[in-house]
């Protein structure tokens, strides 16, 4: 009985030395997590979900900002310095990405290491290319000439973003293959599931023509049937000038199209204004989790689209099909 209580008191001992040790060196209690550093809060949510409890995940990009336009910070270089993975975008959305690999140092995480993994790798990409000649400079705006990198706005395209990032925490961390494995089955199974509904609700409307603020929406409209049929932006990145808002605001009238599109990162004055001689309502959609506070995950992202969309177009009198 002594025995027993001695073994009991030592137990209850052990679990108190550890707490305290863990509130003084935090960093040793999650010593055996894999330590990932995303570019964007989509490839943290997905991450977390494929890696689960093995992995500790910080994204350097808010969800509400501007992903093509990133100050390479030092203390970004010294997060880096230290992750055990690096998980991109790609498609040359990120050019400071690659400064901050150069800061950081840190040979685990360089291009072709297994801790660089580039999430776009086989997914469906819009937008690609260039014509035969193009000279490519500022006036274009902002060109991707691989293809349009806001690709993880089709939830097809997030199965393959999760597919890459499982085959890049398998090599790894191969001892948690089974576990990885398990959740990105999971993950696609959610994924499915919820695609089916998010169609189901997004049928009536296809085909309704909207105005975007910026290209960041061909694999969504692709996948949901929406029509992006112009853009506020002259060109991607470029101020419109007052001819092209004036010519924006003619085709509007003309065609009857009733909703703007804008992420949260751009400004409302030039939306605002278009609307107020058109009639249009403008639209704030994220397009990344915590856009918006009320977008957790990448789930949430489509729920809180999809939904979003189709109140306006309820409001504005877009009747279902």
């Amino acid at each position: 009985m002594l025995k027993k209580k001695i073994s009991r008191s030592a137990t209850i001992i052990s679990c108190y030395v550890f707490l305290f040790l863990a509130i003084l060196n935090p960093g040793n209690a999650f010593a055996n997590k894999i330590k990932v550093i995303t570019t964007s809060t989509d490839l943290r949510s997905i991450t977390e979900f494929i890696g689960g409890g093995k992995v500790e995940v910080e994204s350097i990009t808010q969800g509400y900002a501007n992903p093509h336009q990133v100050d390479p910070k030092p203390s970004f270089m010294v997060r880096l310095s230290k992750a055990d993975v690096f998980i991109r975008i790609g498609l040359d959305l990120e050019p400071w990405a690659l400064l901050l690999i150069d800061g950081a140092r840190n040979p685990r995480i360089r291009f072709g290491e297994p801790g660089h993994i580039i999430a776009s790798v086989g997914v469906d990409l819009q937008d690609q290319g260039l014509q035969a000649g193009t000279m490519i400079d500022r006036s274009l705006g902002d060109i991707h000439i691989y293809g349009n990198p806001h690709y993880w706005l089709d939830p097809l395209n997030g199965k393959i973003i999760a597919q890459n990032i499982l085959e890049g925490l398998k090599m790894i961390s191969p001892e948690n293959a089974e576990y990885f494995n398990e959740n990105k089955r999971l993950f696609d199974r959610e994924i499915d599931t919820r695609l089916s509904r998010w169609q189901e609700k997004m049928k009536p409307y296809s085909g309704t023509n909207v105005v975007a603020y910026h290209k960041s929406w061909p694999n969504f409209s692709k996948r949901f049937g929406i029509n992006v049929v112009d853009y506020v932006e002259l060109k991607p990145g470029i101020v419109p000038s007052p001819a092209h808002i004036a010519a924006l605001i003619k085709k509007i009238n003309a065609e009857g199209i009733k909703v703007i599109i804008k992420e949260p990162c751009y400004e409302n004055k030039i939306p605002n204004f278009i609307s107020l001689k058109t009639g249009a309502s403008v639209l704030t959609l994220p397009v990344s989790v915590e856009g918006v506070k009320e977008v957790k995950d990448y789930f949430d992202l489509f729920d809180y689209i999809i939904d979003n969309l189709i109140s306006t177009f309820t409001k504005q009198g877009i009747n279902p099909k």
